[in-house]
C-alpha cells in the first residue's frame, strides 16, 4: 500500500494499517482509548465509540439522533452532504423514521430479494465471460456488478449509470466540492429519481420501484419524497457501498491464498466466507455521526448530552472482546454456528434496509469467482497497489488478477 500522509489521508487520527488493515491505533483505543476524539474530513472532532457493546449501545439508545443539522454542530465533511437532507431515511428518528421503516418492511424481505438472485448470478458470470483470464476486479467486475443489478432492479436505463457515478463519488468524497456543486448535483439526481416513479405511475411493472410505489401500512404510503429519497438511497447505496465491500473482499481472500483454495473446493462456506468478509471489510468507512441527547454511559464513561459521537462499526468488528483474535482472517470463524454478529449493516433502528439485497449480490459475485475463477491469483505485488484517499469509503483503485 502507497504511503499516505497527514495531507492526503481524509482522517489524520486513523491511518490505515498495512494492507488496508484496520489502522494500528485502532488497538490502543479499543484497550484504554475508547471514546477519544477524533479529527474528521472536516477538521471537526468528536469523541469516536469505538468496543463493541459501546457501538450498540448508542446504535440502539433513543437518546441517539440522526438530526444533525442544528447550525454549529460537528460535521463529517465539509460544504453540503447527505446528513442535510431531513427527508433521507437515515437522518430521521422516531416516529418519522419508524412510520418509514414500517411501510418498507415487507419489500425488502428475504422472499422479494431471492427473486433477483438468478439475475445477480447471470450477471456475474457475463461479466467473467466479457473479461477473460486476465481481468481488473475493480473496474471489469466489483463496480459494473451491483450498478447493473439495482439498475434492472429499478429499471433505470444503464446509459445513465456513469452519470449516477459521477453524482455518488461527490456526495462520498471527503474532497472540497463547493456547497453550489453538491446542491446541483444532489438537484439532478432527485430530480431523475422522480421522472422514474412517475413513469412507473404510467406504465407499472414489478421491479423495486413498483413495489415502493404499492408499499403501505394499513393504507398508509410513501409520500412522493419519501419515494423519490428512497429511490435515490438506493441507486447510490445499491452500487457503491457494495462494490467497496467486493474489491475488499476480493483483495484479502488474495492475501490468503489458502482461504481463497478453500472457498474454490468448498462451495458450502460461501455464505460464512460473505460474514466474515463483512466483519473485517465492511462497510468500509468509519460509520455515521450521531447526536446524543441525553447522557449515555457506556464502558469509557458518561457521554454528556449534545455531544456528538462517531459510533465506528470498524472498531466494533474488531474488538477482541466480540471476537476472537479479530485482526485474523478466517472463512470459518462462523461455519455451522450462529449468524456472525458484526456490526457491518449498524444495528438497532437504523439496520441497514438493504442488508439482503447486499448479502445476495455478495454470495453471487464470490460464487462466481472461485467458481469461474478457482485458481485467481494477483498481477501485482498487493503491497503496492494504491488505494483511495478521498473519500469516505477506502478501497483499492485496481486489482488486477489472472485466473486459471
Amino acid at each position: 500500500m502507497t504511503e499516505l500522509s497527514s495531507t492526503t489521508w481524509p482522517w489524520p487520527d486513523l491511518p490505515p494499517g498495512p494492507l488496508g488493515t484496520p489502522s494500528p491505533d485502532l488497538a490502543r483505543r479499543l484497550a484504554e482509548a475508547s471514546t477519544e476524539p477524533i479529527t474528521m474530513p472536516s477538521g471537526d472532532q468528536v469523541p469516536m465509540i469505538v468496543r463493541y457493546e459501546d457501538v450498540r449501545a448508542v446504535l440502539t439508545s433513543p437518546a441517539s439522533s440522526r438530526n444533525l443539522r442544528a447550525p454549529g454542530l460537528p460535521r463529517m465533511v465539509s460544504g453540503t452532504s447527505l446528513e442535510d437532507d431531513p427527508s433521507a431515511l437515515i437522518n430521521q428518528d422516531p416516529p418519522e423514521h419508524t412510520r418509514y421503516r414500517r411501510i418498507m418492511q415487507g419489500t425488502f424481505t428475504p422472499r422479494h430479494i431471492e427473486r433477483w438472485r438468478p439475475r445477480a448470478a447471470a450477471i456475474a458470470n457475463e461479466l467473467i465471460d466479457a473479461a477473460g483470464q486476465e481481468l481488473d476486479i475493480v473496474a471489469d467486475f466489483a463496480l459494473p456488478l451491483p450498478a447493473r443489478v439495482i439498475c434492472e432492479m429499478l429499471g433505470v436505463p444503464m446509459d445513465r449509470f456513469e452519470q449516477f457515478r459521477g453524482w455518488t463519488e461527490m456526495f462520498l468524497s471527503t474532497s472540497e466540492a463547493s456547497a453550489e456543486a453538491r446542491g446541483e448535483g444532489f438537484a439532478a439526481f432527485m430530480a431523475y429519481a422522480g421522472e422514474l416513479i412517475a413513469e412507473h405511475r404510467v406504465t407499472p411493472g414489478d421491479d423495486l420501484i413498483d413495489l415502493l410505489i404499492e408499499a403501505r401500512d394499513e393504507g398508509d404510503r410513501l409520500s412522493e419524497s419519501e419515494l423519490t429519497h428512497m429511490v435515490f438511497t438506493l441507486i447510490m447505496a445499491g452500487h457503491e457501498t457494495t462494490a467497496s465491500i467486493i474489491i475488499r473482499g476480493a483483495f484479502r481472500l488474495l492475501c490468503h491464498p489458502d482461504q481463497y483454495a478453500q472457498l474454490a473446493a468448498r462451495p458450502e462456506l460461501l455464505e460464512p466466507a460473505v460474514e466474515e468478509i463483512l466483519r473485517c471489510e465492511g462497510p468500509g468507512g468509519n460509520g455515521l455521526l450521531r447526536l446524543v441527547t441525553e447522557d449515555i454511559e457506556l464502558s469509557g464513561g458518561v457521554i454528556p448530552k449534545d455531544t456528538v459521537v462517531l459510533p465506528n462499526p470498524t472498531g466494533a468488528n474488531h474488538d477482541p472482546s466480540a471476537f476472537d483474535d479479530p485482526l485474523r482472517f478466517d472463512i470459518q470463524r462462523f461455519a455451522g454456528t450462529a449468524p456472525n454478529p458484526h456490526l457491518a449493516f449498524g444495528h438497532g433502528p437504523h439496520y441497514c434496509l438493504g442488508a439482503n439485497l447486499a448479502r445476495m449480490e455478495l454470495q453471487e459475485a464470490f460464487r462466481a469467482l472461485v467458481t469461474r475463477l478457482p485458481s485467481l491469483r494477483a498481477q501485482e505485488d498487493l503491497s503496492t497497489l494504491r488505494w483511495t484517499n478521498d473519500g469516505l469509503i477506502h478501497r483499492p483503485l485496481r486489482l488486477p488478477v489472472k485466473g486459471g
